[in-house]
């Protein structure tokens, strides 16, 4: 491991090339395949723990207690506990518990190994316990940073670069199956650090070679304990056809709903995350409280459990999608309502990342458009889950494959519409992001977390 790319992120051709013949990067590329294996079943215990973890707070505890079910209630407790948890590691552990979300996923710069405790810890607190926010963004962090402490355990003398792309190969491998598909996941990765030209497919080699072995031990661990893969997925798609004017009108209208309602949150959020900071463990323990307060709000207004509001929106997007004919138009509105604000509330408080809720939140806005003359419930979901996807991540390429892809085959039939959606979304946030906003994000402090690559 001798050689890596070179520090800036352009390179001329012939550096590039010179880099992928030598022998440091056959080295680099081996190592990443080696890594995958055991990040991977790393990425998928941590997976299959928040899982338990929920069922045993939100199932059997409860029963356990002599309760018929869960109670609307329930979720308080647990996520005051979750505030309570998050705010002590964020204060005493290395690394801050991860990126804040309210800023956005943030993936520069090279991981640390003295992170990952506090990530997994802050991420066990924040996704088992209910708070609105999903695993892929402590996955990347927990990925990055256990491949730079391996590559640096077995070669201390590493240079920094080829422990980057180390790092960096980690990652991929660590959400390989999260977003449905390697690909996906090695989009997402490659369009938010904004590496482009020659050196991208340095970069990407190995990161993909990383992500396929880690796609098949999350499939082979998955059959093999029965719990699945922990993907993204759907079960039951609506037929849909082709795409008409109409519908072409709405992904106009879709995408700019997306732009304000995406800004509305990002702003709160980082309005909300600069009072929060001042007096960190009061004000989480407050933020989890608001977020089982707006989950019971909708469980009493729609006679509907609150874990349609609770936890990123992954598990719950299914059957979102197969029982849409049973959702009115105003308990749409009311769910997206409340998911949108227990959403902001977790971003500005709590660690984990940002895609799946904003995933969800499309999804219910795209189902409530569907209800209007002239666009079908499949084609409202797509164009929903793709503007919204890009209001909150401004990824164009992400949010075009996300909302594409997890529909299968009928995701090229809407293409088109998630197309328009997402450019109308992106434009849009770009020009509401230029308008007078609350307090900037914080610049990242200089230190072993926050190293530049």
């Amino acid at each position: 491991m001798s050689a890596g790319p070179p520090a800036e992120g352009t390179a001329a051709p012939q550096d590039a090339l010179a880099i992928v013949r030598s022998r440091g990067y056959v080295s680099v590329l081996v190592i990443s395949a080696l890594l995958g294996v055991p990040i991977s079943a790393v990425a998928f215990g941590f997976l299959a723990l928040v899982s338990e973890l929920q069922s045993l707070l939100y199932h059997d505890l409860p029963e356990h207690l002599g309760f018929h079910g869960t109670p609307d209630w329930w979720a308080i407790g647990p996520l005051a506990v979750a505030g309570a948890l998050v705010a002590l590691t964020i204060r005493h552990l290395p690394g801050g518990g991860g990126h804040k979300p309210a800023e956005g996923l943030k993936t520069g710069g090279v991981p640390s190994f003295a992170m990952v405790p506090g990530v997994a810890l802050a991420a066990l607190a924040t996704l088992g316990l209910g708070a609105v926010l999903g695993p892929e963004a402590p996955l990347i962090a927990l990925g990055g940073g256990l491949a730079v402490g391996a590559a640096k355990l077995l070669k201390r003398d590493a240079p920094p670069t080829a422990v980057a792309v180390v790092g960096a190969a980690g990652s991929f491998a660590a959400i390989s199956e999260l977003l449905g598909s390697p690909l996906v996941g090695a989009f997402l990765l490659m369009e938010a650090t904004g590496l482009g030209g020659p050196m991208m497919g340095v970069v990407l080699v190995p990161g993909l070679l990383s992500a396929g072995v880690g796609s098949l031990i999350f499939t082979g661990l998955g059959n093999w304990t029965g719990l699945g893969t922990f993907s993204l997925a759907l079960t039951h798609v609506p037929p849909v056809g082709p795409p008409t004017v109409g519908e072409f009108a709405w992904a106009v209208v879709a995408g700019v709903a997306a732009a304000f309602l995406g800004e509305a949150i990002r702003r709160s959020s980082l309005s909300l995350q600069a009072v929060v900071e001042r007096h960190r463990l009061p004000l989480t323990v407050l933020m989890g409280v608001a977020v089982g307060v707006i989950a019971l709000l909708y469980a009493v207004i729609t006679d509907r459990p609150v874990t349609g509001v609770l936890f990123s929106g992954q598990d719950a997007l299914a059957p979102l999608l197969a029982d849409s004919a049973g959702y009115t138009a105003a308990t749409l509105v009311v769910l997206l309502v409340c998911k949108a604000l227990a959403y902001s509330a977790s971003m500005s408080a709590f660690r984990g990342g940002p895609i799946f809720p904003a995933i969800f939140v499309g999804a219910t806005g795209g189902l409530a458009l569907s209800h209007l003359p002239g666009l079908g419930s499949t084609a409202g979901f797509a164009i929903g889950i793709g503007a919204m996807t890009v209001a909150m991540l401004k990824l164009p390429l992400t949010a075009v494959m996300l909302a594409t892809l997890l529909l299968g085959a009928d995701g090229l039939t809407v293409m088109p519409l998630v197309i328009v959606g997402v450019v109308v979304s992106y434009v849009a946030t770009l020009h509401l992001a230029r308008l007078p906003a609350g307090p900037a994000p914080e610049a990242p402090r200089p230190g072993p977390t926050a190293t530049a690559t």
